[in-house]
């Protein structure tokens, strides 16, 4: 509850995330990882002792790293027998609609982030989408809030240089998304559908994860992307 009354009253957040340790120690993650790293160069660490994270970001933490946008794409392995991984909801949950009125961006505009590439060879038609990647404190924690829009083939993903539970809430978020869970290795652990618009209610899957990509509501479903799946990534 003490962190619940944490990031409830941090108003000025969306997605929001919540660090804390996994309930039961997960799997050792033995695939390689994409190299991550701030825009300029250096490592970026996440703090350890339970910070808050926000809507799409992070409230009072590090930003998160990625790797220059030349990188090369990271081909991940099979998952190691015995992962984590949470199963698609069935049937699936109804379909969540845009808010119908936005609240008004204090900001008055989007910022402009770096983009990356994600490929999911192993769905049908080997989906790639275009994100953005949040890897500053700001982004992090402004995340989608205020959109009105999102291309069908965008997202944005947020980056950790750890796996630990991630907790979301819809704060000031108008677009119905979906939120796929990935772990260090690319593998997708969990994946919530249809998160409804301009809702504080938290959620996460039970699965660590040091990434969340998220992307328009019904996008996962329609491309056939289930948890188990891997992803490459080049950010």
């Amino acid at each position: 509850m003490r962190l619940l009354w944490f990031a409830l009253s941090l108003a000025a957040a969306t997605c929001r995330r919540v660090e804390e340790p996994p309930p039961t120690p997960a799997p050792d993650s033995t695939s390689a990882s994409p190299s991550l790293s701030a825009a300029d160069g250096t490592s970026s660490e996440t703090p350890a002792d339970g910070t808050a994270r926000l809507g799409g970001s992070a409230a009072n933490g590090s930003g998160t790293g990625s790797a220059p946008a030349d990188a090369a794409a990271t081909e991940v392995g099979a998952p190691d027998a015995g992962r984590c991984l949470e199963p698609l909801v069935e049937p699936p949950p109804p379909v969540a609609e845009p808010a119908s009125i936005c609240p008004h961006d204090p900001d008055d505009a989007t910022p402009e982030l770096r983009h990356g590439k994600i490929k999911v060879p192993e769905a049908k038609g080997s989906p790639a989408i275009d994100v953005e990647i949040a890897d500053t404190p700001a982004s992090e924690q402004r995340g989608l809030m205020y959109r009105t829009k999102l291309g069908a083939e965008r997202g944005m993903i947020f980056v950790w240089p750890k796996e630990s539970i991630r907790t979301f809430w819809m704060h000031n978020t108008c677009l119905p998304l979906d939120m796929l869970f990935v772990a260090k290795d690319g593998t997708v652990v969990g994946i919530l559908e249809q998160v409804p618009t301009l809702n504080d209610r938290p959620r996460q899957v039970r699965c660590p994860a040091a990434y969340v990509l998220e992307v328009n509501a019904g996008w996962s479903r329609r491309h056939g992307v289930k948890p188990g799946m891997k992803l490459e990534l080049k950010l």
